[in-house]
């Protein structure tokens, strides 16, 4: 009988009980005089202890202000100091921080503060030609739980540290004393959804502490690392990759921009002598693509993580080569799963990192499974991955049907991702369920399509889509990024390529040259927008 699609991960590291207030207490009990947090863009630095001193004052006006354990506050802001001082500050008094994308405008600001119920709103008050403020008073009149707005940098922002700075040492004692689980929600991350109103899955301090842990342990993380963190604290991978994995190891925070900047990014590298970087693949892109990108000092780096988005093979070579990250490690998961459910081993050859997403983390179970039986399929047979254990969400806040076809009977968590399992428990994503091409009868699997496309030697960046046709059903469409001085390539030049290399059914038929492709803040590319620009240009509607 063949082996089924079905694995589980031990560890000798037992799965951590603490809040996330208690963890970050640990730390600076440890680590009080080392560097916690850099935030180079306002040439701010914090020890542990300092970082502490910030988050307790913090959380303590924040219970002056009336906030107490279960009450929703929001964060809309890009990647800052404060944002981190929030994301701790609230879980120390068990509110749940509400993660609002920055790239959100008045009708998505106002469902999410209305469907989260939240009371209070940190905010920047303007980013770039985004004037955060100004939309916050628009939309606020018809969002009616929110009692306060605290502007970053404002009046309100400073007073609420100041009054956490003069709390009494009963105040202190009393900020100790309140009773908190590690079960208890403590994160809204609204999924970005390409249709309809975005879900907020619910976290606990279990799922995303335990998460950020035993990322970091996988990365080998200890006092020693700083980790350079451009992508945003709005989604898992900052502020659970990214800072409980630095805080529950006692190393280094470093923000490099309050949006992803690519030569920042090195510079900060370079500055901090960071041993580890974070991104989605068009992030290592960007960074590679930096002129003079070989006269910056890169040699601190040992180990990253590049995730969000399959990761093209020939990226990830140059990554370890160029950017000398030989233990970087590719992540799969999704914000419901607290994120990472599968993860690349130290040990792991170059192949298994650049070929496979990894095997599933430590205490969590993964499979695969026919779609329409439910059943778990055979080792190298293609499936819906599913994942079940610790990280999966508590739920979507306040949609208990929109959970119920998420996450089954079993607690087990449906991704909607197409998966193959090989025999030794590795995965490869080969594409979303929903986003496979159906042409002529024949599944295509845009992914497949784009790692053979982006071996052409003038193409920087690739993302095929299927499009409506009249006689098959649908029709691949290529967007194209092409290499700097390269000259646009035609679809018949891009035919040509394919000719004898790709079935001809997987050649594109439509080729779009682009600048960017439509983006979601952490780094995912919007197929649902492209899609619709596509039909509109092509004339396809129907």
């Amino acid at each position: 009988m063949a082996e089924k699609s079905y694995t589980s991960a031990v560890s000798q590291a037992p799965l951590l009980g603490d809040t996330i207030g208690e963890n970050l207490d640990r730390a600076v009990a440890r680590y009080g005089d080392r560097q916690a947090l850099a935030d180079l863009p306002s040439r701010r630095r914090w020890t542990y202890a300092e970082l502490a001193a910030e988050v307790d004052a913090l959380a303590l006006g924040l219970l002056g202000a009336g906030i107490t354990k279960g009450d929703r506050v929001g964060i809309w802001a890009p990647n800052c100091a404060e944002w981190v001082f929030t994301q701790y500050a609230t879980a120390k008094i068990g509110a749940i921080l509400v993660n609002i994308n920055p790239a959100y405008r008045t009708s998505e600001l106002e469902f999410v503060l209305n469907q989260s119920g939240a009371r209070l709103l940190v905010a920047a008050q303007r980013l770039k030609t985004s004037d955060y403020a100004a939309m916050i008073a628009e939309v606020r009149p018809r969002c009616q739980r929110l009692e306060q707005v605290v502007l970053l940098g404002g009046d309100a922002w400073t007073e609420l540290l100041q009054a956490g700075r003069r709390a009494d040492p009963g105040a202190r004692a009393a900020l100790r004393a309140i009773g908190l689980s590690a079960d208890d929600p403590i994160n809204i991350q609204y999924t970005s959804g390409t249709t309809g109103f975005p879900k907020g899955a619910t976290l606990s301090h279990h799922n995303i502490l335990n998460n950020g842990y035993f990322v970091g342990e996988l990365c080998n993380y200890t006092h020693e690392d700083k980790i350079c963190i451009p992508v945003p604290f709005y989604h898992c991978f900052g502020m659970v990759m990214g800072n409980l994995a630095a805080t529950s190891h006692g190393a280094a925070m470093v923000i490099p921009a309050p949006v992803f900047d690519p030569a920042a990014t090195l510079e900060a590298v370079q500055a901090e002598r960071c041993t580890s970087l974070y991104g989605v693949p068009t992030m290592f892109i960007a960074e590679l693509a930096v002129p003079g990108f070989d006269s910056y000092d890169l040699s601190s780096l040992r180990t990253g993580i590049m995730a969000g988005s399959p990761c093209p093979v020939e990226v990830m070579k140059q990554v370890i080569n160029r950017m000398g990250m030989t233990e970087v490690s590719i992540c799969y998961g999704m914000t419901e799963t607290s994120p990472v459910s599968t993860q690349t081993r130290l040990d792991d050859s170059i192949e298994r990192r650049v070929a496979t997403v990894g095997r599933a983390g430590p205490h969590i179970e993964i499979k695969v499974v026919d779609p329409a039986t439910g059943l778990t399929v055979p080792r190298g047979a293609p499936g819906e991955l599913c994942t079940r254990g610790y990280s999966v969400m508590l739920g979507y806040w306040q949609q208990p049907d929109k959970t119920a076809e998420a996450v089954d009977a079993a607690r087990w968590m449906h991704t909607g991702d197409q998966a193959v399992m090989d025999d030794d428990g590795y995965l490869s994503i080969t594409g979303r369920i929903k986003d496979l091409v159906i042409r002529g009868g024949e599944n295509i699997a845009p992914v497949e399509v784009e790692e053979f496309l982006r071996a052409h030697p003038d193409i920087l960046d690739v993302q095929v889509i299927g499009v409506p046709d009249a006689k098959y059903g649908e029709e691949l469409m290529a967007w194209i990024r092409m290499r700097p001085g390269a000259a646009p390539l035609t679809a018949q030049a891009l035919r040509e390529f394919c000719q004898g290399r790709l079935a001809h059914f997987k050649i594109p038929r439509y080729v779009h040259i682009t600048e960017e492709f439509p983006m979601t803040v952490t780094g995912k590319v919007r197929k649902v927008e492209m899609r619709g620009k596509s039909i509109e240009m092509l004339g396809l509607a129907r």
